[in-house]
């Protein structure tokens, strides 16, 4: 799961396997498989980033800097 913030103010996690796009429109959208749109004020490469860090812990996707 990772943390984002809904437009007004909310935090809420959503889970990373879920986000099937991200778009920029100029709010970042979040798509799901579920075909849920969800608007956060983070911007696409924050919600990237969280991505990355989020399977990186789940050791899913190796940090390239240990190699």
């Amino acid at each position: 799961m990772i943390r984002v913030t809904k437009l007004n103010g909310t935090p809420f996690l959503v889970n990373a396997d879920l986000i099937e796009s991200v778009e920029a429109t100029p709010d970042t959208v979040l798509v799901l498989t579920t075909r849920n749109r969800v608007m956060v004020r983070e911007s696409m490469d924050e919600v990237l980033q969280r991505v990355i860090a989020y399977h990186r812990a789940l050791r899913v996707m190796p940090d390239p800097a240990s190699y």
